[in-house]
């Protein structure tokens, strides 16, 4: 455990590297998990403090993403070869970011609760809202993440369901059956879909696929 005390987890993500990172809402941190040779089973370093943490996610640059739920940031900065955090940056007013994930080019979308979907480009630049772009209405937009073609899948925790949004074209829901309660999201590089549904208790791995899953929005 990082520090005596509950160790509460509430995001995860991994690195290229094979770098796990865990935020922990309720004790306002970010862990690493680094192995020596005197801790070979590995222990957790506390890389970040933030007001509240709650997503985590690699952008395509190495970077960590955190959001920050009652400032309404995101923050993203590197580890150096101790651990200090470097080329720190943070994004400011968003209302409740809770999710965030790698976008198309570099850059990155941050789900707002009961809100929208922001996109940021790769200088961190702010690019509009999928609801504003698209003219999609979330209920409350969970999980994001980015397929190999640069399209944006959004999970939508209140109305079951999971959108993709292509760069060309209008959203597409993906028809996936049982979904209860999805929540965190991510693609993997064979195209396939993984979704953690906390109404069944499961983590589901679907194949993206036109013919069989999609159906219009």
């Amino acid at each position: 455990m990082p520090r005596t005390g509950a160790f509460v987890p509430e995001d995860v993500a991994v690195t290229a590297s094979g770098l796990v990172i865990v935020s922990d809402l309720i004790h306002g941190a970010v862990y690493a998990l680094q192995y020596t040779s005197r801790e070979p089973q590995g222990r957790w370093v506390t890389v970040g403090t933030f007001l509240s943490p709650r997503g985590l996610a690699v952008d395509a640059f190495g970077h960590f993403l955190v959001t920050d739920y009652l400032p309404g940031t995101v923050h993203s900065f590197m580890l150096g070869p101790t651990w200090e955090a470097l080329a720190p940056a943070s994004m400011l007013g968003l209302e409740g970011p809770c999710w965030v994930g790698p976008g198309p080019d570099g850059g990155l979308a941050v789900s707002e609760e009961f809100g929208d979907v922001q996109l940021f480009g790769s200088a961190h630049q702010p690019l509009g809202s999928l609801g504003t772009l698209t003219g999609h209405s979330f209920g409350h937009p969970a999980g994001v993440c980015s397929d190999s073609e640069g399209s944006i899948i959004v999970a939508d925790e209140q109305r079951r369901q999971v959108t993709l949004f292509p760069r060309a074209g209008p959203p597409i829901c993906l028809q996936l059956e049982g979904l209860e309660r999805p929540l965190g999201m991510a693609c993997t590089p064979q195209g396939q879909l993984v979704v953690a549904d906390a109404g069944n208790n499961c983590i589901k791995v679907i194949p993206i696929c036109p013919d069989r899953y999609i159906v219009g929005d």
